[in-house]
C-alpha cells in the first residue's frame, strides 16, 4: 500500500465507488420486483411495466451513488442511514407479499400461519374509529375476488410494526452509536444536498425546524395517504383495490413514507447537535488560549 501512487489510490477509490453503486442499484431493483416476484398472477405486461419501473429507479440509485457529488440523495455518505430504509421497505414488501398470496386460514406453511396470525393482532390493534385502517376497509368491494378485508387488516399490522422496528434501530444508532460514525468527517453539503445552509439565518434553528415539520408531516402522512389513494383510485376500476400487487404497495408505502419521514427528522436533530457541539467546543477553545493570548 505504501508503494502506491496517488494515482492509484484514485483508481481504487473510484472502483469502489461504482462497484457500490452497482451493488445498491441491483438491490433497488430487487426490492421493486418483490412483489410481482412473490404474488402469483402477475401479467406479462405488469411484469415489464414493473421491470421498467425498477431498471429507472436503479438506473437513478447508480448514477447518484456513482457521481463524486450526490443530487438528490440524502445521507448518503452517512450510513446505514439509507440501508435502513431501503432494508425496512424490503421487509415490509417480503412480509406483505406472503400475506397477500393466498386467503387467511388456507393451506399454508406455518411461516405464512404465524405472519397472518401476528398482522391480524396487530392490524385489530389499529381498526379504531376513524383510523385509516377502517377508512381503507370501507372501500373495499365486499363481492372482491382479491384480497379480503382479513388479509388488509393483517398487511397493515405487519407494515406498522416494520415501521416501526426501522424507526427503532435508527434511534437507538443515533442515541447509543453516535450516528453518522465520529471516525469520519461529516460533510452537511454532501449528505444534504437539498438543504442550503447559507439561507435563512442560523444553520442550527432551520435544522431543528426542518425537523419538527418532518415529525410533523410522518404523522399527518400516516392518516392523509390512505385517503388520498382511494381518491387517486376511485379514478378507476374499482376493482383495483383488491388487486393483490396493488395492496401490496399502497400498504407499504403508506408506512414507508412516514418512516422515511420521521428518520430524516431525527437525522436533523442528530446534525443540528453536532453543530452545535463543534460550537461550543470551538468557543472552549478560543476562551482557554486567550489568557495566552494577552
Amino acid at each position: 500500500m505504501a508503494g502506491k501512487s496517488p494515482a492509484a489510490f484514485e483508481v481504487v477509490a473510484v472502483l469502489s465507488r461504482v462497484l457500490g453503486a452497482l451493488l445498491r442499484a441491483l438491490l433497488v431493483v430487487v426490492v421493486i420486483a418483490t412483489p410481482s416476484l412473490l404474488v402469483p398472477g402477475t401479467t406479462e405486461e405488469a411484469a415489464q411495466v414493473v421491470m421498467l419501473i425498477a431498471l429507472a429507479l436503479g438506473g437513478f440509485v447508480l448514477a447518484e451513488y456513482g457521481a463524486t457529488y450526490p443530487a438528490l440523495v440524502e445521507f448518503r455518505d452517512a450510513p446505514p442511514y439509507n440501508r435502513v430504509r431501503i432494508l425496512s421497505l424490503f421487509v415490509m414488501l417480503i412480509a406483505l407479499s406472503l400475506v397477500a398470496r393466498g386467503p387467511v386460514g388456507g393451506g399454508d406453511t406455518s411461516l405464512l400461519i404465524v405472519l397472518q396470525a401476528l398482522g391480524l393482532w396487530l392490524g385489530q390493534l389499529l381498526d379504531f374509529g376513524w383510523s385509516p385502517l377502517r377508512v381503507v376497509l370501507s372501500h373495499l368491494p365486499p363481492e372482491a375476488g382479491g384480497v379480503s378485508a382479513r388479509q388488509v387488516i393483517a398487511m397493515a399490522g405487519l407494515a406498522f410494526v416494520t415501521m416501526l422496528c426501522g424507526l427503532a434501530v435508527f434511534a437507538v444508532l443515533v442515541r447509543w452509536h453516535h450516528w453518522p460514525s465520529r471516525s469520519h468527517p461529516f460533510n452537511v453539503w454532501i449528505n444534504l444536498p437539498t438543504f442550503d445552509p447559507t439561507m435563512g439565518g442560523d444553520v442550527v434553528p432551520r435544522l431543528i425546524r426542518d425537523a419538527r415539520v418532518n415529525f410533523f408531516l410522518a404523522l399527518v402522512a400516516t392518516f392523509i395517504l390512505p385517503v388520498a389513494g382511494l381518491k387517486i383510485a376511485g379514478h378507476f376500476d374499482p376493482l383495483i383495490l383488491t388487486s393483490p400487487r396493488v395492496m401490496v404497495w399502497g400498504i407499504a408505502l403508506w408506512m414507508f413514507l412516514p418512516l422515511s419521514m420521521a428518520m430524516r427528522g431525527l437525522a436533523m436533530v442528530r446534525v443540528a447537535q453536532m453543530i452545535r457541539s463543534r460550537r461550543a467546543r470551538l468557543v472552549a477553545e478560543v476562551v482557554a488560549d486567550a489568557p495566552q493570548a494577552v
